[in-house]
């Protein structure tokens, strides 16, 4: 299953007359990614109610996958022994595998900071570990990604400012030893974070400082943890122009479809998050006009598609009350089909972003997406 390519490049291909918005092509070893994209999130070795070739067939061109949980279970070693992560899941296009900070940092009383990495004890077991910069990036290598994240700390919002100073400061004493710990063989891009907190001099400082060690890629993290979503665009406003503009920019784990536009308008390239597929499971669905919860009674008669502007097939087959009824009986097949039909959405949103920037109408694009949205919209 191994694909092998010329080595990770990025070239822009367009930007849009009237606002920040790029497209790029990305080339990785295992593929070629089409930019601005949205990453499916499979924490686990699969993104949750859905098959690697309905994935493929509704679009989407790299999976996300989780350096913490898959360390845990069922463990990098023997993903490596059975063939690395594409063999184990049955995926053949690019994976990214996040550091696993933003997972250790999250454990609170069960995880340690030290400048050799965070001592933590597992959430499954609670088995005691130690995530270092160099073991992050042993991990990720051995789990065979194509794109591999830095190790940082995520910092929560809000925070101190001689908190924030200290932890910008060790994510890029952190960064700088992944850069070292890299294996020169292993081919994979290696991204680096910028963080600083909602403190302006501090991203500059850290985006300074990366620049300095040198990524194929950067990434804008520590948000979407709590802030509005004002702030988390003027973050965006002052920090992605300190990145490189021959680089592809990553803003991570955000967020809804308006965060995607609004961040593509700004200039970022690449996004992940839970949402299409953890609002899936709930019953809410992304729509042209918003979102629809399922669950609700006006649906049990309702025989329309959840989106008549949807050619995705859940909206071409089957009706608002029968995936009421499915949601409503608890029934596997009602995340199936949900979590088809919102990535479907996003990844279909990201194309048409696509387009839109190679043609130098994106602003226009952006008006008539929230135009839709003004319409009435069953909640």
């Amino acid at each position: 299953m191994q694909r092998t390519l010329k080595p990770f490049s990025f070239e822009l291909l367009a930007g849009d007359p009237g606002c920040g918005a790029r497209r790029g092509r990305m080339i990785t070893r295992r593929g070629v990614i089409e930019t601005p994209v949205f990453m499916p999130v499979g924490t686990q070795a699969t993104v949750k109610g859905m098959l690697p070739e309905a994935l493929d067939e509704i679009g989407a061109q790299i999976i996300l996958g989780n350096t913490y949980h898959l360390y845990l279970r069922p463990g990098h070693e023997l993903i490596a022994r059975l063939g690395g992560l594409h063999d184990f899941m049955n995926w053949s296009g690019p994976i990214l595998t996040d550091s696993g900070g933003f997972q250790v940092f999250s454990l609170g009383e069960l995880r340690k900071i030290s400048e050799e990495g965070v001592a933590f004890q597992s959430h499954l077991d609670g088995s005691r570990h130690l995530l270092t910069p160099e073991s992050s990036i042993a991990i990720q290598e051995a789990l065979g990604a194509d794109i591999i994240m830095a190790f940082d700390e995520c910092i929560p919002h809000p925070a101190e400012r001689e908190y924030v100073v200290d932890s910008t400061a060790r994510s890029g004493r952190w960064a700088r030893r992944c850069r070292q710990a890299r294996r020169p063989d292993d081919g994979a891009a290696l991204f680096g974070i910028v963080q600083g907190g909602m403190y302006r001099d501090l991203r500059r400082q850290s985006a300074e400082e990366l620049r300095e060690i040198g990524f194929e890629g950067y990434a804008l993290g520590g948000l979407s943890v709590g802030e509005s979503t004002e702030l988390m665009y003027e973050v965006m406003d002052y920090s992605l122009p300190l990145l490189p503009e021959d680089a592809p920019r990553y803003v991570m784990g955000v967020g809804t479809p308006e965060n995607l536009v609004e961040g593509i308008a700004r200039g970022v390239d690449m996004f992940d998050c839970v949402m299409p597929t953890r609002n899936a499971r709930n019953g809410v669905l992304f729509t042209s006009s918003g979102k629809l919860s399922i669950k609700q009674a006006r649906y049990r008669e309702d025989e329309s598609p959840i989106d008549p502007r949807c050619d995705c097939y859940v909206c071409r087959h089957y009706s608002r009350a029968y995936l009421r009824h499915l949601f409503r009986a608890n029934e596997i097949l009602s995340s199936v089909l949900n979590t088809h039909h919102n990535l479907h959405y996003y990844l279909n949103l990201m194309a048409a972003a696509r387009v839109a920037i190679e043609q130098g109408s994106f602003t226009v694009f952006r008006r008539d997406f929230y135009a839709q949205r003004e319409q009435t919209v069953p909640a």
